[in-house]
């Protein structure tokens, strides 16, 4: 039994949190595990869906149904993280800054700019990649 498109999102969002974490760790000067969470770069969400469409592609090809319906999730995915989630985010701020608002500080780092998205989706299709290779190399 192959197991490659069980591991490959997880494998996709260990990798893209750990650098996350690392990162946030560099930006902010000490172990930012309050950063833990949504939005930041890389994006984890663009990199799990782009790591399973790219391995899709590399094993059963661009040409088949498994494809497109990867490549749709990743689309929706990306859109969701740039524009909704921004969205959101605004919202946040502004409610935040409410004289009087009663209600618990709402979280403002929510979505992804466009190049926390690029790299994600980067991250996620070297990832689908190098399972592809190891399976081809190990045959799991």
């Amino acid at each position: 039994m192959s197991y490659e498109y069980l591991i490959t999102p997880f494998v996709a969002w260990l990798v893209c949190g750990v650098t996350k974490f690392f990162a946030n760790c560099v930006r902010e000067k000490h172990l930012a595990f309050d950063l833990i969470g949504y939005g930041g770069m890389p994006s984890n969400h663009s990199a799990i869906v782009s790591s399973m469409a790219a391995l899709i592609a590399f094993q059963e090809g661009i040409d088949t149904p498994a494809f497109g319906v990867a490549l749709t999730l990743a689309f929706i995915v990306v859109m969701d993280a740039n524009s909704l989630r921004k969205k959101m985010e605004q919202h946040a701020k502004e409610i935040n800054q409410l004289k009087n608002y009663e209600g618990p500080v709402l979280r403002e780092r929510i979505g992804h700019s466009k190049l926390e998205i690029l790299v994600g989706s980067l991250l996620g299709i070297i990832i689908g990649l190098s399972m592809y290779c190891i399976k081809c190399n190990l045959k799991f």
